[in-house]
């Protein structure tokens, strides 16, 4: 692109997130937000809440995302991208609603959204767009003019998320003891959700068995395994595997658990694992708990050897991609040409999420689609 350091029509940048607490006082106070309007009583709250409190009560999701903050501006200096970058959360402190006012207040009127997901679903892409409509309304009511929002596309192939995790996998496996690291098995592990949720994922072209969900993840774990193996010349066996189901018990959730997976392995014989985490843009509490304690834990008990690959994170290569999803973005909605960058055979989701994408349950007003009211 001739004009590629041109965000125009653009103004800002926001970093929507999930927020977690960052203190013990926090935990049942957070778990309040996540789990608001479902009736769960403050006893159960503080069960939920002690994978925080092994940890201190504090949730690295914030630091986390202080360091890509960090990662973003360093890099959209380096290259001449005059572009502001904010940062808010659905569940705490620094709040989507107190952002967007601050923006407001800043004189931001078309600010492109930055999620930390990668993925098609409900809850990674929809309920986000649903909580962008909130703050919207809230702010209406409170007589400000509100700016336009877009999201940035979904960026699972994008090779600037991609090589971090690629690289993860090739030291994690260069980690295992020599013996059994050609027969490492790699275990490709996202979040769980419903299969009704699954099944829903994407725009309604994709909607049947897994949904875009599970098929963006299948092609992100293929492009994964496939670089690994130009890189170390071994063909590693892979599985896509699911981790933090939170659900009701009598509702079905994509599977196997990654606990559940260690064992079969273990059975089938399989000499060492690597747990790839590329459903997560960062080590953030599910990371730390599901894996590096509870499937750390099982493989112990197995004997299995395994080793955990780093997520995306701060990586100065995903502040480059996020920077050339912006100048996409912003080069369209200009009307200049634009080749989007994307690796597979899936290419570029689209920009606007359509109608009949990711459906919740119960519809909301959800903004940055093609049913958004505040077009």
């Amino acid at each position: 692109m001739s004009d590629a350091l041109d965000a125009t029509p653009y103004d800002a940048l926001l970093l929507l997130s999930f927020g977690g607490p960052e203190g013990p006082d926090d935990v049942v106070p957070f778990l309040e937000n996540v789990t608001r309007g479902r009736g769960i009583p403050t006893e159960r709250l503080k069960e939920v809440g002690q994978h925080y409190f092994l940890f201190g009560g504090v949730s690295p999701i914030n630091d986390q995302n202080r360091a890509l903050l960090d990662a973003l501006r360093k890099d959209f200096a380096e290259h001449g991208l005059d572009l502001p970058i904010y940062w808010g959360n659905r569940n705490w402190a620094p709040y989507l609603t107190d952002t967007l006012r601050e923006m407001v207040a800043d004189g931001r009127r078309r600010v492109l959204v930055l999620a930390t997901s990668a993925y098609a679903s409900y809850s990674g892409c929809r309920q986000y767009r649903e909580n962008l409509a909130e703050s919207l309304a809230a702010l209406e009511a409170e007589g400000l003019d509100l700016p336009k929002v877009d999201k940035l596309r979904h960026y699972f192939n994008h090779p600037g998320f991609l090589a971090p995790m690629v690289d993860g996998v090739v030291e994690s496996l260069a980690a295992l003891p020599a013996d059994v690291r050609d027969g490492a098995h790699l275990a490709f592990s996202t979040h769980s959700i419903p299969t009704a949720a699954a099944d829903t994922s994407g725009p309604v072209e994709a909607h049947g068995d897994g949904g875009a969900y599970v098929e963006q993840h299948l092609e992100t774990a293929q492009l994964v395994a496939d670089a690994v193996r130009e890189r170390t010349g071994v063909d590693h066996p892979w599985q896509l595997v699911y981790q933090s189901r939170s659900g009701a018990p009598h509702i079905p959730w994509l599977e196997p658990d990654i606990c559940d997976h260690l064992e079969a392995l273990h059975e089938a014989g399989t000499p060492s694992v690597v747990i790839a985490p590329i459903g997560f843009v960062s080590d953030h509490m599910e990371v730390l708990y599901d894996l590096d304690t509870e499937a750390k834990a099982k493989a112990g008990e197995l004997g299995l050897p395994m080793r955990r690959s780093a997520t995306v994170g701060a990586d100065p290569r995903f502040a480059a991609a996020v920077r050339d999803l912006v100048l996409e973005r912003a080069a369209g909605e200009s009307g200049r040409e634009v080749t989007p960058c994307a690796l597979g055979a899936l290419g570029a989701t689209a920009d606007l999420c359509p109608v009949g994408c990711c459906p919740a349950r119960a519809p909301k007003p959800a903004a940055a689609g093609a049913d958004s009211p505040y077009a």
